[in-house]
């Protein structure tokens, strides 16, 4: 009786199993697989459509096709071959052989999956000739990703194959066809990828096609994917990826009226065509197994650093918004600024304005931290409660995009961080007041951001209070972007009135402060240098590294068409590499042209790796404990 019992209970269960596996193939799932698709008396073919072609903003073709040949497999179809000559025409051999039929079995043994992918034009010609002799195999034409132009590998993205585990998730696709895993390629893969096209043919009970399944009722055509317009300026990009030579970080590029990305640059990067073909295996694992120089890792995106003293720019804009301080407000610099009696208390200056009085103008072209820490100590203390005047200064700071994942249209991103009054209160046990925080006032401490915030932050300024959520596609088949996620404005918390004094310190950085070396004749720009302390941990002790340089600018000034923020790991001062690097590309973007080659020849001629691959070494003999 109680075998009996346990019979029921167990068949009870696995038809409970089967019960929920069908709803969730029948409801859940996205897209229904053709029921067609695996009748023994049926074979589908599918015609692949042509993918959608990617142009930058001015229409120059960034991603083409080019057509591939795969060779498929019906394990159930396959009988007695000669696995020699087969193998021989494939250039694999017999264990190979034996692998992939397994792997095909495994999948599906009715349906057609890959069973060598991407084959030579040349090897395609010769295996069709001989193809009839062995049952089971045929050759499906595919078309595949062609990059004229080696840049932007980071925007565009790849495709790759779909594993099992998709081609089970989503019945659009079939194990072996191809898919956007990165970028632009991935964001709009459905666009992209346009519709395939299916034609069924009968079968008889020799597996023999007698012609079409139905009159070809229920056949379709492909349809192909949908063109995409990038906001990209292809010649900007390149030309920041050619300055961009022997060093790493990140460059984002903004127009300020719209919030498009005009350039989207990481360092090191890598060819967009070595994740085509047989060789993007091979490719892909060398590129995403460099956990040293990281070049499917994109900087501009993703890369969470201090942005160090174009910060003070958000610190004067809350000042002035919290009233604190005016535009004839001073404060005194004597070499730095002392916050506690203790001797390691005391916070540096480099402005070399010595006993005198700084207002804001100044402070701004010269970056004197003074000033800004003054400034930082009186917004957080305004009201006595450092909680909430920190709360508060959070509130201004977040409402410029920053600590946020900014939401545009690529599939990565970091969110950063600032911290709040609730932050400091949860850590900090005693009472405190800015003294315990006064690094935020010169964008170091705890304060984290990426390339395209600073960027985001830079196009608020040059808008005097207000920017776009910035985003990368300009149109889908000719039609313009009109999601209200990229064309409403997003205000800041600070009065446009308070921008002006900020924009024409930010204008003096080029004309007698730290950017004043490399003036563009004819131009205005408005920008302000960083330079951010560097240094890690290893097994408790810290390591100094080299500083990185920083830039954030716009121009022209009072009609600005570009918003960029730079970003160079360990550049040093942010007036030596970041500040030449955004001069040229400003004019490369408004004039189309470089006339300054003395700087271009100058910055091509820095190479950081030496700088690198020391602090490697130094890593390695920190965490060995040699010397």
């Amino acid at each position: 009786m109680k075998r009996s019992l346990l019979l029921y209970f167990l068949i009870f269960l696995v038809g409970i199993i089967f019960l929920v596996r069908l709803l969730q193939i029948q409801v859940f799932q996205g897209e229904k697989r053709d029921p067609i698709i695996g009748n023994a008396a049926v074979k589908t073919v599918f015609d692949y459509p042509e993918r959608g072609y990617i142009y930058d903003r001015n229409g120059k073709l960034l991603v083409a096709n080019q057509l591939s040949y795969d060779v498929m497999v019906v394990p159930n179809e396959v009988k007695e071959l000669d696995t020699l000559e087969f193998c021989s025409l494939l250039k694999i051999d017999k264990e190979d052989f034996k692998k992939r039929l397994n792997r095909a079995t495994n999948y599906a043994p009715w349906l057609a999956s890959v069973f060598l992918k991407q084959l030579a034009k040349e090897d395609y010609a010769f295996l069709q000739e001989k193809l009839h002799k062995f049952d089971g195999f045929f050759i499906q034409k595919r078309v595949i990703r062609d990059y004229p132009i080696n840049s932007a590998a980071n925007i565009v993205g790849y495709i790759s194959e779909v594993d099992q585990l998709i081609a089970k998730k989503d019945d659009y696709y079939e194990s072996g066809e191809l898919i956007g895993k990165a970028g632009i390629e991935r964001q709009y893969e459905k666009n992209l990828r346009g519709k395939k096209g299916k034609k069924h043919y009968r079968r008889d009970r020799l597996n023999k096609i007698i012609g079409s399944y139905e009159n070809g009722r229920r056949d379709s055509l492909a349809i192909n994917g949908q063109d995409i317009m990038l906001t990209i300026d292809s010649e900007l990009q390149q030309y920041g990826e050619y300055l961009m030579q022997g060093k790493r970080g990140g460059i984002v590029a903004i127009e300020p009226s719209s919030g498009e990305i005009l350039a989207l640059i990481t360092a090191p990067s890598y060819n967009p065509n070595d994740m085509v073909g047989r060789k993007r295996a091979r490719n892909s694992t060398k590129l995403f197994n460099d956990s040293i120089h990281k070049p499917m890792f994109d900087r501009g995106l993703k890369a969470s650093y201090s942005p160090g003293s174009p910060f003070k720019l958000i610190n004067a804009l809350i000042g002035l918004q919290e009233g604190v301080i005016n535009t004839n407000t001073s404060f005194y610099c004597y070499n730095g600024y002392r916050y506690g009696r203790r001797k390691h208390e005391f916070m540096g200056c480099h402005c070399e304005i010595y006993g005198k009085p700084i207002r804001l103008n100044t402070a701004i072209s010269k970056s004197c931290n003074a000033y800004f820490a003054n400034t930082y100590k009186r917004i957080v203390e305004k009201n006595g409660n450092p909680v909430e005047g920190m709360n508060n200064w959070s509130k201004h700071v977040k409402s410029f995009g920053l600590g946020d994942y900014l939401g545009y249209d690529l599939p990565e991103g970091d969110s950063g961080l600032i911290p709040d009054g609730n932050y400091y209160a949860r850590r900090i046990k005693n009472k405190w007041g800015a003294a315990r925080t006064i690094s935020n006032a010169i964008g170091q401490g705890e304060v984290i951001t990426t390339p395209i915030q600073l960027a985001n932050v830079t196009a608020a300024i040059a808008n005097k209070g207000y920017f776009y959520t910035p985003h990368i596609v300009k149109s889908i088949n000719s039609t313009p972007i009109t999601d209200s996620t990229y064309t409403v404005r997003k205000q800041t918390t600070i009065d446009k009135k308070f921008f002006q004094p900020i924009i024409d310190g930010m204008h003096e950085v080029f004309k007698t402060g730290t950017g004043r070396f490399y003036p563009l004749k004819g131009v205005e720009i408005a920008g302000k240098t960083g330079t951010v302390e560097n240094s890690i941990i290893v097994d408790g002790k810290v390591k100094k590294l080299e500083d990185h340089s920083i830039l954030v600018a716009f121009a022209p000034k009072d009609d600005p068409k570009i918003a960029i923020a730079v970003f160079i790991e360990n550049g040093g001062y942010g007036s030596t590499v970041a500040a030449p690097i955004t001069s040229l590309l400003v004019e490369k973007y408004l004039t189309g042209k470089v006339e300054r080659k003395w700087i271009e020849d100058k910055m091509l001629g820095i190479d950081l790796y030496p700088i690198y691959n020391q602090q490697i070494k130094n890593v390695d003999s920190l965490e060995t404990g040699t010397n």
